[in-house]
Parts: C-alpha cells; sequence; structure tokens
C-alpha cells in the first residue's frame, strides 16, 4: 500500500472513531493532561501501530486498547515521576438536566481508575467480549468486576443519602 494510501485510509478511520477517541481522552484528562493532549498522544499512537494491525480483533476493540493503554501510560508515567502529588482524575458530567445521571457520574468519579476504564466501556454499551478484548481482562473477570463496580456504585449511594 503507498504511503498516501495509508495515509487518506487513516484519516478516515480517525474521523469515523472521533468521539470514542474524545470520549476515552476526556475519561482521563486531569488539570496536567488537558484533553487534547490526551487526545493527540491516542491519535500519535494508533498512527504508530496502524501499519501492524494484523486484524486479529474489531477495529474499534484495537482503537480502544490503544486509547486506553495510552492515557493509562501517561498515568503510570506521572505516578513514577510525581508520586507524592495527589492526581486529579474527574470525569466530565454532562450537560445534561438530569441530576440521576449527574449524580451517577459524581460516584463514578470517585471509582478507581480501572473500574472507570471498564464503566466507560459499560456505558458505551460494549459486550463484556469486548470488554475482554480491549482490556486484556478475561470474560468472567470483566462480568465480575463489573458487578462488584455496580455494588459499589450502590452503597456509596446509600453513603450519601
Amino acid at each position: 500500500m503507498e504511503n498516501n494510501d495509508l495515509e487518506n485510509e487513516f484519516i478516515a478511520l480517525i474521523e469515523q472513531n472521533n468521539g470514542v477517541i474524545y470520549r476515552v481522552a476526556t475519561f482521563y484528562t486531569d488539570e496536567d493532561n488537558p484533553v487534547g493532549d490526551l487526545y493527540q498522544d491516542i491519535i500519535i499512537n494508533l498512527w504508530k501501530g496502524y501499519p501492524s494491525f494484523r486484524n486479529e480483533c474489531k477495529l474499534s476493540t484495537w482503537i480502544y486498547r490503544v486509547a486506553l493503554n495510552t492515557c493509562l501510560a501517561i498515568y503510570r508515567r506521572k505516578k513514577r515521576k510525581l508520586s507524592f502529588v495527589e492526581m486529579n482524575w474527574d470525569i466530565p458530567i454532562p450537560d445534561e438536566d438530569n441530576e440521576i445521571i449527574n449524580e451517577l457520574y459524581v460516584l463514578i468519579n470517585r471509582l478507581q481508575r480501572v473500574e472507570r476504564a471498564l464503566v466507560l466501556l459499560y456505558l458505551e454499551d460494549k459486550s463484556y467480549k469486548e470488554i475482554s478484548d480491549i482490556t486484556g481482562l478475561s470474560v468472567t473477570n470483566v462480568a465480575t468486576k463489573l458487578s462488584r463496580i455496580k455494588e459499589k456504585l450502590k452503597q456509596m449511594n446509600t453513603n450519601n443519602l
């Protein structure tokens, strides 16, 4: 494939999946990593890996995996360098008037980072199998973790009443 064809194909891929990439970047943004920087890092890693994509999974699964791994790798690097600094990993609350949704997002913000990643994929209507493919967890482990997260959110909500 010619380089120009590869670039055009990649640009089309990014345009088709722009919302997914942006949502993952938004999910992991903080004051040191604005959404634009995370988005750009994800795009760079997708570009680096695209020529070697082997079609062993769905393209959307691969995009999620690269996006999540990029964000988590940035967090891990920062954690090693700044382990004494408390990080703010707030999930942006949607601009909706629905108080229940806003409360849910406040509770999700209090989850651990891996739990938030699972919730993000779950809220994106990904199947347990797709979440498993993206995260590298077994389907059973995904189901167990999501069940525990749901219980944790219920408990957190009950404690807030």
